[in-house]
């Protein structure tokens, strides 16, 4: 109860961004205008049946997303795997928990993740709990080779209106998913 009260008072933490993109409204799967990791942003691939979308990242690590749900208290849950597609041991880079004060003096993160609402012209940043810490995946710092560790992370939740956002991860390939419920 505290958390979800604590909650309420960090979705402020989305604001509008005035270089998202803005496509053409009768274009039903927007481009993220994003820095990525290789020269075109791929969207929902297919190597799995289970999987919204992978995303190639840095030196091998690869993330699968699984599961956008949207839930009735307003947030909005990523979930999937961070894997090591390689056969060396990688150490997680330190830019995917963002370049905020507060979340680089914080431990390992997946805070720098970003929802993007084309429609609506919004960004929505990871939430944070009353102590300023992000709520996703905290204490990744290395990768075995060929290991996975299950990740999440938690926004406040576009309206019901929007069912595509653009998602991007510092060092990733950029893609749309699909929010459900």
């Amino acid at each position: 109860m505290t958390i979800t009260a604590g909650l309420t008072l960090t979705t402020a933490s989305c604001a509008s961004s005035p270089s998202s993109p803005q496509p053409d409204q009768s274009d039903p799967t927007p481009t993220p205008a994003a820095h990525t990791a290789s020269s075109t942003p791929r969207a929902q691939t297919g190597r799995t049946t289970t999987a919204l979308a992978e995303l190639d990242g840095p030196a091998g690590l690869m993330l699968i997303l699984t599961a956008a749900e949207r839930d009735q208290s307003g947030y909005l849950t990523l979930r999937g795997i961070l894997r090591n597609t390689s056969s060396v041991l990688i150490t997680v880079p330190a830019q995917l928990r963002g370049t905020e004060d507060h979340i680089v003096r914080t431990s390992p993160s997946l805070a720098g993740a970003t929802l993007i609402d084309f429609v609506h012209h919004k960004r929505y940043y990871v939430l944070r709990d009353t102590d300023g810490n992000p709520l996703t995946t905290i204490g990744l710092t290395r990768l075995k080779p060929h290991q996975k560790a299950d990740v999440f992370m938690q926004f406040p939740a576009p309206p019901a209106t929007t069912h595509h956002v653009g998602f991007q991860m510092p060092l990733f390939d950029t893609t749309t998913i699909t929010i459900t419920g």
